[in-house]
């Protein structure tokens, strides 16, 4: 059985809410288990969580899942951007899979609503990600 680690962002969390349930929905359809959770501010403090998981004897890889929703200002697009390559970051350095369950950047709030299916692409990629690595 393939162990997890999820990261969850509270920023929109009336969105993240429902992609952290569509995550543990995904791993408890696959027999998955999530061996822990951490919840974080927003997206851009997910690469530190995802780290910490990673370095778990226990979490054979990583999902983070998140919501960034455009502002008047291309913040966005910097948060997204400096996430995605931290993340990549971790999991090259510690040799584990990390996923970008994350809806973003350049939505607004009712297409990130639309997007909660993230949730559960980032823990069937997790998934996938350790049986093709094994």
């Amino acid at each position: 059985m393939v162990t997890l680690g999820l990261v969850v962002a509270e920023f929109n969390a009336s969105v993240t809410e429902e992609m952290a349930a569509a995550a543990r929905e995904a791993a408890s359809g696959r027999n998955i288990e999530i061996a822990a959770e951490l919840s974080v501010p927003g997206v851009y403090d997910s690469p530190l969580a995802a780290d910490r998981l990673a370095r778990r004897e226990d979490v054979e890889a990583v999902a983070v899942v998140g919501a960034i929703v455009t502002g008047d200002t291309d913040h966005d697009r910097v948060i997204a951007d400096a996430t995605a390559k931290s993340l990549t970051e971790v999991s090259l350095d510690r040799d584990v899979p990390v996923t970008f369950g994350v809806s973003g950047p350049g939505q607004s709030g009712a297409e990130a609503r639309e997007r909660i299916e993230k949730g559960a692409e980032a823990v069937n990629a997790a998934v996938d990600m350790v049986v093709t690595l094994s």
